[in-house]
């Protein structure tokens, strides 16, 4: 009985889980120096359907959100309204920069993926992340 009820439990857990997205930029930056990890900066518009599709289709994947809530320290920011480094320029949306806790880009991709695309690409940023330290 006692497996059944923690196995319920993880499963209501998993369910309706959500990526743990930071306020700020700035807080995103300080809690990445304090654990570590590298960021994961996701620039949309209020406009843009693709953004709107990564939203609602694999930035709602839970191995997406497990990968992501665990590995990185997520923020995610409008073009031309949040307040972010302007050399993350994002000519082009949705756009995902994956920085160093400094500030530096170790990798970015522009556009809408699916999860297992996306969950490559959050693979390939790890893997240069890494490398780098």
């Amino acid at each position: 009985m006692k497996k059944l009820v923690l196995l319920a439990l993880l499963t209501l857990n998993l369910i309706g889980a959500e990526i743990a997205w930071q306020d700020s930029f700035a807080s995103a930056q300080a809690k990445a120096k304090k654990e570590s990890k590298p960021m994961l900066v996701i620039i949309t518009t209020e406009q843009c359907r693709w953004c709107r599709k990564l939203e609602s289709t694999t930035l709602s994947d839970d191995e997406v959100i497990e990968k992501i809530n665990s590995r990185f320290v997520p923020v995610h920011v409008t073009r031309d309204k949040s307040v972010y480094p302007k050399n993350l320029t994002a000519k082009m949306v949705p756009m995902s920069y994956f920085l160093d806790p400094n500030g530096k880009e170790i990798h970015s991709m522009p556009g809408y993926w699916p999860s297992e695309d996306y969950q490559s690409i959050l693979d390939d940023a790890l893997r240069k992340y890494k490398n780098k330290g």
